[in-house]
């Protein structure tokens, strides 16, 4: 394990790791475990604590390309309940694991058995981790399970993602919750451009009470990839009498 003696804070539970050449990195929330083999790193203070980080690969991460590129306002914090779809077997939950931290909640969904087993051997190491393998499509399947959160996070890589997301917030998306939604373009619709596509999924959430803030190109990290950011059932501006 490498050491640093110290980084930049990039948001709140995301750091920049200085060096030869910079890293994004998370706080460790289990010391001494690596997830997919990335590299853990520490720093020492003055007074000779430790701290571990993880370093987290952005090409294996949309989420972390996001941050990379320069996304304005990153949702997820410490203490933030979140609602993941397609969380695969775990890559960038574990990240948003570190960052929530003990006092937040990752609700994991994933349709992918195989995928699920990696997740749910990961939620026993991380006890903020809540796996649900299920449908996305189908939000109240799991309905129990989840309580109302403050972000949704969505990589599920289907034509009626936007569809998928909105009908998710409708359950379980607090009001004037933020949502982020990486999208490739060619899974969508590959007969039009990636810019049509992106126009018309925000078209698409717009009518679903979601209201897009930002989109960013995930280039060159993901290919034909852009991230949406927005948030849920906004108050309509007042007008002037």
């Amino acid at each position: 394990m490498n050491s640093f003696r110290g980084g930049n804070r990039c948001f709140e539970g995301v750091y920049i790791a200085k060096g030869k050449a910079d890293a994004l990195v998370t706080k460790n929330l289990v010391p001494g475990d690596n997830v997919y083999g990335e590299k853990r790193i520490e720093t020492v203070s003055e007074d000779g604590e430790k701290t571990e980080y993880r370093i987290w690969n952005i090409f294996r991460s949309k989420l972390g390309a996001a941050i990379t590129n320069g996304i304005s306002t990153m949702p997820i914090k410490p203490g933030s309940k979140v609602l993941y779809l397609g969380a695969a077997n775990g890559t960038t939950v574990s990240h948003v694991s570190d960052i929530v931290g003990p006092e937040g909640c990752v609700y994991a969904v994933e349709f992918s058995h195989r995928s699920g087993r990696d997740l749910t051997n990961l939620a026993k190491k991380r006890s903020n981790i809540i796996p649900i393998i299920e449908d996305a499509r189908m939000p109240w399947k799991y309905r129990m399970i989840i309580t109302m959160v403050d972000v949704i996070f969505s990589d599920v890589a289907q034509p009626d993602q936007s569809r998928i997301v909105a009908l998710n917030a409708s359950y379980f998306l607090k009001t004037q919750g933020y949502y982020l939604i990486s999208i490739k373009a060619s899974c969508v619709d590959s007969t039009i451009s990636p810019e049509q596509v992106y126009a018309s999924e925000i078209d698409t959430l717009k009518k679903q009470k979601c209201k897009t803030l930002e989109q960013l190109s995930l280039e060159p990290y993901h290919r034909d990839h852009s991230i949406i950011l927005g948030r849920y059932r906004m108050p309509s501006k007042s007008k002037n009498a």
